[in-house]
């Protein structure tokens, strides 16, 4: 993994991956791609929930144009950046983008694969692919829809619209909109409330999110059969009426 196109802060429950191509504007060059696919090995071997984020000034401002110019067919059907981003999308434990300055193309999508959002104010988000004679295709097009509906979705994709802050926690593509300075904490704030949960039925319920609608409501039952046989399920509900006891005795 490269250490310089990708920081990482390694907790107990979590990482923290940073985007760091400053001279790029953080673009998603193939050695970012690359660091991605090794940060998904380690957390699909270990998970935890994961946070991304970029700079005060720059999420990521698209896929590395120079690289793109010079691919054809074959690297279109490759799926580079989109099968990192679906990799993403399908580690166990929730990922969290915290988002700042530009988020475009490439960018966009990566943050559209994450299962939380938050921005700070400065925020930029927006698909103007096809400015450039190229389409949105490591994810837009499918998971855009999901988030935003698909007539919002339409426009962006279809007029390359970039969206400020405000627009993006309308149009619900951000959950929340913090200062940069209080950004990574807002993240972390929420990694720690994940972190308050049982981990398995964290990823029970991140698994059912995700499937198809056509799996539904059997993996509800498959998922919650195998969280009422847990014996985390058994210890944390005996401590929820044991506190519930303790307050009735008080009163």
């Amino acid at each position: 993994m490269s250490a310089e196109a990708l920081l990482i802060e390694r907790g107990d429950d979590r990482i923290v991956a940073t985007l760091n191509r400053p001279e790029k504007r953080n673009a998603i060059d193939q050695e970012m791609i690359d660091a991605l696919h090794g940060l998904c090995a380690e957390l699909e071997a270990e998970p935890r929930t994961l946070i991304i984020t970029g700079s005060e000034r720059v999420f990521a401002a698209g896929a590395d144009i120079a690289q793109l110019r010079e691919r054809r067919a074959e690297d279109a059907r490759r799926a580079i950046n989109a099968t990192a981003f679906i990799r993403i999308n399908e580690l166990p434990m929730p990922v969290i983008a915290a988002l700042s300055g530009h988020a475009l193309g490439g960018g966009a999508e990566l943050a559209y694969a994450a299962d939380l959002r938050i921005a700070s104010p400065s925020l930029k988000i927006g698909n103007p692919e096809t400015g450039l004679g190229i389409m949105a295709a490591a994810g837009a097009t499918w998971r855009l829809p999901e988030i935003a509906g698909h007539a919002r979705a339409s426009e962006l994709l279809l007029t390359g619209r970039v969206l400020d802050a405000d627009e993006a926690i309308t149009w619900g593509l951000v959950s929340s909109i913090h200062p940069f300075d209080e950004l990574l904490a807002a993240a972390h704030a929420l990694a720690d409330r994940i972190a308050g949960n049982d981990a398995l039925a964290t990823r029970h319920t991140k698994r059912a999110l995700r499937a198809p609608r056509h799996e539904h409501p059997d993996i509800e039952r498959e998922l919650q059969a195998e969280l009422f046989e847990s014996d985390e399920k058994v210890r944390r509900m005996t401590a929820f009426l044991n506190r519930s006891e303790d307050r009735r005795a008080r009163t």
